[in-house]
């Protein structure tokens, strides 16, 4: 991770009752990628199960940390995300769900105080490379997060994380500003 992100400048720890220890790490940006990137550490520690499993195997399944970039605004108080970070990551430990591109996380509040969003859509890895573990291990992927408003969270479940990208990509919204409208 620190290969693609560099040394992080920032790191916190939360624990919830009955889980590990999650941490989060923050990267500054710098040209030419101004933006801020946070990243979870600690969620791959075991592999994420089936819920539907009878057994879950301690060595196979997919393994994932999440990845959150945002563009510093002045006033955002986007730091603070770090809890809700945690709380994503902690996930398949506490829900017992595999978390995948496609899916999205509510955290039913604020991503961080005064934000838009209350979700988050899972997307396909991009800036960081899968890293492997040895056998029989699956690599752990870095999965990016794209925050989400309330209304897009409604928009996603109706239509489907492409349905999603396409309305992005058709509004032209801009994805890493933290003050940024809902594009439905």
């Amino acid at each position: 991770m620190t290969d693609a992100l560099g040394e992080p400048d920032a790191r916190a720890s939360v624990t919830f009752l009955g889980t590990d220890r999650i941490e989060v790490l923050r990267f500054a940006g710098a040209a030419p990628r101004p933006h801020v990137r946070y990243a979870t550490l600690g969620m791959s520690d075991a592999p994420m199960a089936d819920p539907t499993a009878v057994l879950a195997d301690p060595h196979r399944g997919p393994r994932a940390e999440l990845l959150l970039a945002v563009r510093p605004v002045a006033g955002a108080l986007v730091d603070e995300v770090l809890r809700a970070l945690a709380v994503f990551a902690a996930t398949p430990q506490v829900e017992g769900v595999v978390v995948a591109p496609g899916a999205s996380l509510d955290l039913g509040g604020p991503l961080w105080p005064g934000a838009p969003f209350t979700s988050v859509l899972v997307s396909d890895p991009d800036a960081v490379p899968d890293l492997a573990l040895p056998a029989p291990a699956d690599p752990v992927r870095f999965l990016p997060l794209v925050p989400m408003t309330p209304h897009e969270a409604a928009w996603k479940r109706a239509k489907g994380a492409d349905a999603l990208r396409e309305r992005w990509r058709g509004e032209g919204i801009d994805l890493l500003d933290p003050r940024r409208s809902s594009a439905v």
